[in-house]
């Protein structure tokens, strides 16, 4: 397969002015996606589920991810209905699903357990051809574990071990599916690797990309949460912190948190390196400002004005570091315990959080396919995460992102390339809580605290509910 093939369909997707690139643009190869994990039930079987499909749409969700084999998710040999219904799900949504076959029990180089966790993997993407025909499931995607070098989520493998299972799973897999898929070949990838605060995960890719030829790997996958330890005193939560230092709490911490951001942009770049010129997929398979489900741990930060500027900033960076899909964890929130948890963008319901509404109305003004430019270095827009894209027939927007916690005015005109055009706003802060308000700029706009504003020419059908 050839890197034609990948690029001739991406640019089928994209709109005709973005496939001429002037100097000082870049095509933005961004996908949107979620990973759909704890809160299945809801997105496959609420009532209100069609809210949740609505949204996903105004997101321009492409990707969903999915695990089997692990978490309290469909088991597809015990109730392949409830699987079905997930899938069926994303499909409704709009998107196409990544399959992950996330895991099996220690020992992890035992060839029987290997063996029977490969068989499992060829039956659940049988099925699938079976259920929805190869011309639909040779467009999904197939991911090979999750974490595993995170002892506690993906048990802690060797890069060896990882390499023996990813082959034992990937071969019969694309052997499969290859009749299907045409030139633009079978999308397996892996290892889904954790970066929060792990030295070394990269090597885990480096090492992938050289043991691994391109028609068996279509995609690199890695992890990257603000912080993994608590947004609050450690003494309140109960937690293991592995030898870790304590966080620091309050303002300190969302100082500290929101500083990484930048990492989106340098890791998608790094990663990008390590590709080269090979016709592989760079995707930031998980992101969130914090990675926890309780509410006491995280503060509100995922779901909070906060978690929507953190979002839109990691957006924006990735974007800037070439990367080819993002995947927020997670689209549908959990309902335990009386409550939502504190991951999900929505709830059960569909009813948004301001990331959610953040993500919805920037995936409106920037998609994949768009020529974006990022506004060069100003000392007056320090702190401000900016891009701005023109896509069909010309249009032109922007977004800004305020990554400090004092309220900013922007001029327009610092901006350049028809910004000081885009006057109408959209406009998501400490101010306007947790909606959406519409509003006219003279000249400026203002960003109070961390938050963001959509710029436009016209907005006016830009869904902000």
């Amino acid at each position: 397969m050839g890197k034609e093939a990948r690029s001739a369909r991406d640019n089928e997707a994209a709109p005709v002015e973005a496939r001429t690139v002037p100097a000082g643009w870049q095509k933005n190869r961004l996908r949107y996606g979620f990973n759909e994990i704890d809160g299945w039930p809801g997105f496959a079987f609420d009532d209100n589920r069609s809210e949740i499909y609505r949204r996903l749409k105004l997101m321009d969700t492409e990707i969903v991810r999915l695990f089997v084999f692990d978490k309290p998710v469909p088991d597809p040999f015990k109730r392949w209905d409830f699987f079905a219904a997930v899938v069926d799900a994303v499909l409704a949504s709009g998107a196409k699903p990544m399959i992950t076959f996330a895991k099996f029990d220690a020992p992890h180089n035992d060839p029987v357990r290997i063996d029977r966790y490969v068989k499992r993997s060829i039956e659940v993407a049988w099925n699938c051809l079976e259920q929805w025909g190869g011309d639909e499931v040779k467009d999904w995607y197939w991911c090979v574990w999750n974490e595993p070098n995170n002892p506690d989520v993906g048990g802690n493998l060797s890069y060896q071990d990882y390499l023996a299972i990813y082959r034992a799973v990937a071969e019969p897999v694309v052997e499969l599916l290859a009749p299907h898929c045409g030139p633009a070949g079978v999308k397996i990838g892996g290892p889904s690797i954790d970066g929060t605060q792990r030295a070394y995960w990269l090597d885990w890719i480096a090492q992938l990309l050289n043991d691994v030829d391109d028609d068996h790997l279509a995609f690199v996958n890695w992890h990257m949460y603000g912080d993994w330890r608590p947004a609050a005193p450690v003494e309140t939560v109960t937690v293991k912190l592995v030898d870790d230092p304590a966080s620091p709490n309050g303002a300190t911490f969302e100082a500290l948190t929101m500083s990484r951001t930048p990492q989106y942009e340098a890791r998608a770049r790094s990663v990008g390196r390590l590709i080269g010129e090979r016709d592989i997929l760079n995707f930031c398979g998980e992101l969130n400002t914090i990675a926890h489900h309780e509410h006491d741990f995280t503060g509100g930060l995922n779901r909070s004005v906060f978690g929507a500027a953190y979002y839109a900033s990691s957006i924006v960076n990735l974007m800037r570091g070439g990367a080819d899909l993002e995947m927020r964890w997670t689209a549908t929130s959990k309902h335990w315990y009386g409550r939502d948890d504190a991951y999900g963008l929505m709830t059960n319901e569909g009813a948004p959080t301001p990331p959610a509404l953040a993500k919805q109305i920037v995936a409106q003004h920037v998609r994949r396919g768009d020529l974006i430019r990022f506004p060069a270095s100003d000392p007056s827009l320090s702190g401000i995460d900016a891009v701005i894209s023109r896509g069909e027939n010309g249009r032109t927007s922007a977004v800004l992102v305020n990554t400090l916690p004092k309220r900013r005015r922007i001029e327009l005109s610092r901006l350049g390339e028809g910004a000081e055009n885009c006057c109408d706003v959209l406009r998501l802060d400490a101010e306007t809580g947790d909606v959406v308000l519409r509003e006219r700029a003279a000249g400026e706009v203002t960003i109070d605290g961390y938050g963001l504003v959509v710029l436009s020419e016209d907005a006016s059908q830009t869904v902000i509910d």
